[in-house]
């Protein structure tokens, strides 16, 4: 046990030593930078990153997040600092980390997650504004205003004085930011952070130009600016104690979840991390810091620099507690105008690209502009609420929205219903059906999730009406028969979650039509529905040709949808099918032909590197080979075929069993047999020896709808976990 802890131990110091050193490089600057942006003391910034390193380090949930002061708190620690002052703002810090302690100790970490993705980064996208619009008059050598659109009036006046030493500082900073990547050499051992304000230090101390400098207490020791609680009614001291734990809760579990997907280490317990975040605020406004949170860029940087345990982040806040205190003259050398450069750098990639692309493709993107405009223009909590408030309203009415289309083509008139029809939508639903003309035959198709007593109301009336006029009506529902319930007296369930329209199994069956028209039917549905959706993928792969990703061989029974089971879509597997999901042996039978041409085709023009097989329960062709004579003479030809699988049943005979019951163990079985006659085949032997090629066993159990994968050594099937 002593040479097993030893040499994990030798193995952590190995990784994280220097990982908490590339850390303290890029942390060290932005503390600075984040504690002057806050109209903080400099040194509450170095304290936090010093707090939050050690304390939330050793104490939160995650192994590898880093914790200090946070780009996403400064303008709500520059308000609250505004309101109460310095003091009265580490009071707020201290309560503030009572509540996160408490929501911790309370197990409802999760819960701040249910926030909108969509605010968050609206939310730090008008911190970054606000940083920006702030930190530019530093660089010009002034002082910034007192709102950000303040500071927008005011720049105009600004650009036109000379602040020439101050401008050339922070552009030069500006550039080494930006340009720090164009040298990799560079780059990958000294972050851009550090090197831009060694650059500006540097010209600063060489030309002797009168900037503005970081100022450090001469006795760092007994440096005393510690809570005191602020003259201030309790409303609003609750209020700014409540943005606080609220912002640097969630900006703390986003990173948490977001570093969890970086490493393969022990997972986030966000609860702990919570808890952890608040005993960290509470020593950090103790002692005079600024609030702390996970940061991304400090967690990204100690993963790649390859933290894997506690140990980095700990040591890298020991590391800048060191450097506080034997290089503090070092520090004080940093002029201003380069940690404003540095902020407005920081304060761009807040307005995130990424962000912004992620929330448009998820339709939120009115949230996310509003929520970044309240906060330059209101300030921070205010711009949280409203962007809050705006995904609540975007929530409710894609909840109860519904669309409803009138429209004739070749076989007459047609209302299509699609969504949640409530109250909300019957004065939509009244409004389209008034375009039918009387007299006419219509076809309403209802793909409703919920019908609520208003919307069925609007839907008979109207159609009565239309009876009575000489019109006919028939009305089509594709899943729960809301609306023949109701109008029949029958309890209608609670709302149902269920698939696409145009993907229902057994959609056509209640349709009392012949084959022909059921397929048409279902045609129009795709043309109305599915096209819709993948047709732009589909002619992306018309013009672009297929590249599946595996040839999947399954069999024919019409309960198994390969793609439904395997959420692939158009472009995504090679499939064929047969009767048993068989493979004939190498060489087997010149009349067995299709699934060696398709193996050809797939391994020689496709270039797979997959090959799945695919059984599953209740086989009725395997269910054959265990009743003989069951089948009549007058199939030869599947008489013929089922001889490949044969050698199944010779497996499950010689006890190679399965799970459940004999004709269980013999699909089960059958899939193996079939992966071995696979390497009988020289190109497919060759590739999976040579690591080119894998060979893949999946089971679906029909009655229970749980896909299992065949484990390497090929004894057993293990169910693919819904996690």
């Amino acid at each position: 046990m002593v040479v097993y802890m030893s040499a994990q131990w030798r193995e952590r110091l190995r990784t994280d030593v220097p990982a908490s050193l590339v850390v303290v490089l890029v942390a060290l600057p932005l503390s600075l930078g984040i504690a002057v942006a806050s109209g903080a003391p400099v040194i509450a910034g170095l304290v936090s990153a010093v707090i939050g390193g050690i304390v939330a380090g050793a104490l939160g949930g995650s192994v590898v997040q880093v914790s200090g002061p946070a780009a996403g708190l400064t303008l709500i620690v520059a308000q609250t600092v505004a309101t109460f002052g310095w003091r009265g703002a580490c009071a707020v810090t201290v309560a503030a980390g009572v509540l996160q302690l408490g929501l911790g100790a309370s197990r409802v970490a999760r819960a701040a997650l249910a926030v909108s993705p969509a605010v968050v980064y609206g939310m730090l996208a008008g911190v970054g504004v606000v940083i920006v619009l702030s930190q530019l008059h530093v660089l010009l050598g002034d002082a910034p205003q007192a709102s950000a659109l303040a500071n927008l009036r005011a720049l105009p006046s600004e650009l036109l004085h000379n602040h020439t030493p101050a401008v050339f500082v922070g552009v030069l900073t500006l550039a080494v930011l930006w340009g720090w990547r164009a040298v990799p050499s560079l780059a990958g051992v000294v972050p851009a952070p550090l090197a831009a304000i060694v650059v500006g230090t540097a010209v600063a101390v060489v030309t002797g130009w009168d900037l503005q400098r970081v100022d450090i207490p001469d006795d760092i020791l007994a440096f005393d600016m510690g809570p005191i609680w602020p003259d201030a009614s309790p409303s609003v001291f609750l209020a700014a104690v409540g943005a606080v734990a609220l912002v640097a809760s969630v900006e703390s579990l986003l990173c948490a979840v977001a570093v969890d997907r970086m490493h393969d280490g022990p997972r986030v317990n966000l609860d702990r991390e919570l808890a952890g975040q608040g005993a960290a605020n509470i020593v950090a406004g103790a002692l005079g810091g600024l609030p702390v949170a996970g940061v991304i860029v400090r967690s990204t940087t100690n993963v790649n620099a390859g933290g894997r345990s506690r140990l980095s982040t700990v040591l890298h806040g020991v590391w800048i507690l060191v450097l506080v205190l034997v290089a503090a003259p070092v520090i004080e050398l940093i002029p201003l105008p380069a940690l404003a450069a540095l902020l407005v750098y920081t304060g761009v990639q807040m307005v995130n690209l990424t962000h912004a692309q992620q929330v448009h493709q998820h339709r939120e993107m009115p949230v996310y502009v509003l929520t970044m405009l309240a906060v330059v223009v209101l300030g921070l909590f205010e711009g949280v609420l409203v962007g809050m408030g705006c995904a609540l309203l975007l929530s409710i009415w894609r909840l109860t929205h519904a669309t409803v289309r009138a429209y004739q083509d070749e076989n007459g008139w047609h209302v299509a219903i699609e969504g949640s029809l409530t109250f909300l939508a019957a004065p939509q639903l009244t409004r389209t059906l008034a375009q039918v003309p009387a007299g006419v035959a219509v076809g309403v198709e209802l793909n409703a999730d919920f019908m609520d007593h208003a919307a069925v109301t609007a839907l008979h009336d109207w159609r009565t009406a239309h009876e009575r006029g000489g019109g006919s009506v028939e009305v089509h529902e594709l899943h729960h028969h809301w609306y023949a319930d109701a109008i029949t007296g029958r309890r209608s369930p609670a709302r149902k979650m269920h698939p696409t329209a145009w993907l229902l199994p057994r959609v056509h069956r209640a349709v009392p039509h012949g084959a022909r028209e059921r397929l048409a039917r279902g045609a129009r549905l795709f043309h109305r529905h599915g096209a819709r959706r993948v047709g732009p993928l589909l002619a992306d792969l018309a013009r672009t040709g297929q590249q599946p990703t595996q040839l999947f061989i399954t069999c024919a029974d019409s309960r198994v949808v390969p793609s439904m089971i395997t959420s692939t879509g158009p472009g995504d597997l090679f499939t064929v099918r047969n009767v048993g999901n068989l493979v004939p042996r190498h060489g087997d039978g010149e009349h067995d032909g299709s699934v060696p041409a398709a193996m050809d085709f797939a391994l020689h023009v496709l270039q797979v590197r997959t090959i799945t097989v695919c059984g599953h329960s209740g086989c009725g062709a395997l269910a054959a080979l265990l009743r003989p004579g069951t089948l009549p003479a007058r199939m030869p030809d599947l008489l013929r075929w089922l001889r490949h699988a044969q050698p199944s049943l010779h497996r499950v005979s010689q006890g190679a069993v399965g799970d459940g019951d004999h004709l269980t163990q013999l699909c089960q079985q059958n899939v193996v047999q079939q992966l071995e006659n696979l390497m009988s085949y020289p190109d497919v032997a060759e590739r999976v020896h040579d690591g080119r090629l894998e060979l893949v066993g999946m089971y679906f159990d029909i009655a229970t709808s749980r896909i299992h994968l065949l484990d390497p050594t090929h004894t057993r099937f293990t169910p693919v976990s819904s996690h």
